[in-house]
């Protein structure tokens, strides 16, 4: 968890990238009046914790199926088809898996120590894609001796750090060869280098979230890369004549202890686990709002009913001790609950002891007493050391621990992972069909944004809320509605008019303009100019607005206090979490508008002009396309193309405006040819830099 990692403990709750998301670019991009004509209001925001509320049903709902099937687990072969159950609905997550190629290893230095050798190792995971690391050797014991692959938590310098040192040292002097490689990211693998060798982004989790949201686009999971550098380490490790490949075992802290509990989950040759202040529950990480990196956010992980604890019983029943930590920010009750049912599992197996829990009295870190748990456990599994405690340890500078000659290795030229996903984007341009019928198109949109069934006939419920005094709105009067979009999910809806309805909405004109905003209705009326330009071009027609959920009135307040535009707040918490549930935010928020038009069409209305601005414009595309309700097409500040996100170093849009695989499938400019008929105006385009572009001709 990127704002997780502090060696004292203490957790970095807000993070603010280099680039802010579009959003806060597009909030400032319009005109707004000068404060003496108006009076200054805050944006309403009546309903903050809707969609944090959603989203704990969902996933509490998700854990009580999923304890209900472990919980009736009763002999050992149903316990051995739960674990090879598990393993299959980790694969569909993580996988597929690519080939894997030359490591092409070389050692760059040697360190002798009095009790183990260091060599400086450089092996590629991925052709030119270098993975740096330590390996230790104990001196003086006789070969072959068990083998650890240590990860690295979210530390700027990585396996240089004091914590993972440690371990790596007290597993050598105890008799263990220990190979400790860096995270893309952090250490010697910065992906965003500047001259000085600094990164533009921001070490660690900034990076991980700048490469691994992009990547979503092309169907890829930073997580995957992570894991697969892992399973990479341990391939290199097993070439290494020092090393019994009987006895391997893998450990890392925080960011290293969800490596650690994904490697569990995908590689089976590991014999021993222990991951150390990761493991809890999904539903806990949810419920105390704290936001994680996006590779510790696994795709369709929670549509697959896979909880942390599900990663270690893919080892069963292989030994595994979770590491927790009384005072962590990761919740030790979701610990103590992994154990116990992973207890029950282990239990089955006759192996009771073979799963164990330690938790340490202090705050987040691998501290020492979390250290010696492990060594413990580590050895009543290989025998090597009867020691109980840590030995003495030699911390070294970073220097002596790079495998590189200034410590990045794009000096050496490594191939940044955007270049990969710059690549795959290209590719699967050259695969998509040139042009599509309306039909096929429509398919594809419901496809990849999992759209739920829905009958277009069938009006949504709704409320129809008390008025409030002006709001400095472009017509006199207005009301609000909440539209029912789906259980627990309401799409907040503004009619705006020349009188005043106190009940339900009726159709005036034959058709309806409905305006998706980018932030807030309410303060966009106030202070967009496409708002007052399309109410003074058709100041006859009825006018709506719609804060679809997440935006406006239901903005979350959750994560940290006006966290909401940071890389690391509430708008992109609720938008990995969509990932994992299978249903892409942006898909959730294009069936709010496709109900809303649903309702107006109950209202009376026969056609619907859809107007969208910024983050509003992308579910407004997609609901245009798919409706035949929808009749003219206006869009401000709309997004070119995911391809150009995606083939971009630097981008700007929120992991919330994102599909997950879609140029795979289309992108959005085949949206706008179909969109043609339906008389299409851009208004200022904006790239993947969130900066104005030239429109194409003809729009």
């Amino acid at each position: 968890m990127s704002h997780s990692i502090s060696l004292t403990g203490k957790p970095i709750r807000s993070i603010r990238a280099t680039v802010l998301p579009v959003l806060l670019c597009l909030a400032s991009s319009s005109a707004a009046p000068a404060a003496s004509q108006r009076p200054a209001l805050e944006p309403l925001n009546r309903f903050p914790h809707m969609v944090q509320e959603y989203f704990v049903a969902q996933v509490r709902q998700i854990e009580r199926q999923s304890e209900q099937r472990r919980a009736a687990l009763s002999t050992r072969q149903e316990a051995e088809a739960f674990v090879r159950d598990v393993q299959e609905r980790i694969d569909r997550c993580f996988g597929p898996w690519p080939q894997k190629t030359p490591l092409n290893p070389h050692i760059t230095a040697v360190v002798e120590r009095d009790a183990y050798t260091i060599e400086n190792v450089i092996f590629e995971s991925r052709p030119d894609f270098l993975v740096t690391a330590n390996l230790y050797i104990p001196k003086g014991r006789d070969f072959p001796l068990p083998g650890v692959v240590g990860t690295c938590g979210h530390s700027a310098t990585g396996k240089a750090i004091d914590a993972y040192q440690s371990f790596a040292q007290g597993l050598a002097r105890q008799g263990y060869v220990v190979l400790l490689y860096d995270p893309l990211g952090q250490g010697e693998r910065l992906q965003y280098p500047n001259a000085q060798l600094k990164s533009e982004i921001g070490v660690g989790v900034r990076e991980h979230l700048h490469a691994g949201n992009q990547q979503f686009l092309v169907g890829e999971f930073i997580g995957s890369w992570r894991a697969w550098d892992g399973i990479r380490a341990l391939d290199y490790l097993l070439t290494r004549k020092e090393v019994d490949p009987r006895q391997i075992g893998v450990t890392g802290n925080s960011g290293g202890g969800t490596m650690t509990t994904w490697l569990c989950g995908v590689e089976r040759r590991w014999t021993m686990g222990a991951p150390a202040c990761f493991v809890t529950t999904f539903r806990r990480n949810l419920e105390n709002e704290l936001p994680a990196d996006t590779e510790q956010c696994p795709p369709r992980a929670l549509a697959c009913g896979l909880d942390h604890e599900d990663f270690l019983a893919a080892m069963a029943p292989k030994p595994v001790i979770i590491l927790a930590k009384e005072k962590d920010f990761f919740d030790v009750r979701g610990a103590e609950s992994a154990y116990r049912s992973l207890r029950r599992l282990y239990r089955l197996f006759d192996a009771e002891d073979n799963i164990g829990l330690f938790t340490g009295p202090t705050g987040h870190g691998y501290s020492q007493e979390n250290r010696e748990a492990m060594y413990r456990w580590f050895n009543a599994v290989t025998r090597i050391s009867d020691a109980t405690g840590e030995p003495n340890l030699t911390i070294e500078k970073d220097e002596t621990l790079w495998c590189t000659p200034r410590g990045q290795v794009c000096e050496l030229d490594s191939r940044p992972m955007y270049e990969f996903t710059k690549d795959k984007s290209k590719a699967l341009a050259r695969q998509r069909p040139s042009t599509f019928s309306l039909s096929a198109l429509q398919q594809r949109i419901r496809d990849a944004l999992h759209l739920p069934a829905s009958d277009p006939d069938s009006a949504p419920e709704y409320r129809i809320l008390r008025n409030w005094r002006s709001r400095g709105y472009p017509k006199p009067r207005w009301t609000a509605y909440l539209v029912e979009t789906e259980p627990g999910i309401h799409a907040v809806v503004y009619r705006l008019g020349n009188e005043q309805l106190l009940s339900r909405p009726r159709a005036t004109t034959k058709r309806a303009i409905l305006y998706v905003a980018h932030l807030s209705s309410d303060a966009e009326l106030r202070d967009e100019p496409l708002t007052a330009g399309l109410i003074a071009a058709d100041p006859n027609t009825d006018f709506y607005t719609v804060d679809v959920r997440g935006i406006g009135e239901s903005r979350p307040d959750t994560c940290d206090e006006n966290s909401y535009f940071d890389p690391y707040g509430s708008d992109y918490f609720y938008a990995i979490h969509s990932i994992m549930l299978d249903r892409p935010y942006i898909g959730q928020r294009t069936h709010d508008v496709l109900r809303v038009v649903d309702w107006l069409a109950d209202a009376g209305y026969d056609e619907v002009h859809l107007a969208g601005k910024g983050s509003g414009a992308i579910p407004a595309t997609f609901a245009a396309v798919l409706s035949d309700r929808v009749t003219q097409v206006t869009l401000k500040n709309a997004l070119t193309s995911y391809s150009e996100i995606a083939e971009s170093k630097i981008y700007a849009w929120p992991l919330s405006t994102f599909v997950p695989n879609i140029l795979a499938s289309f992108d959005l400019p085949d949206c706008y040819d179909a969109l043609a008929s339906k008389q299409l105006r851009r208004i200022e385009p904006w790239g993947a830099d969130a900066k104005p572009v030239e429109a194409p001709s003809g729009n």
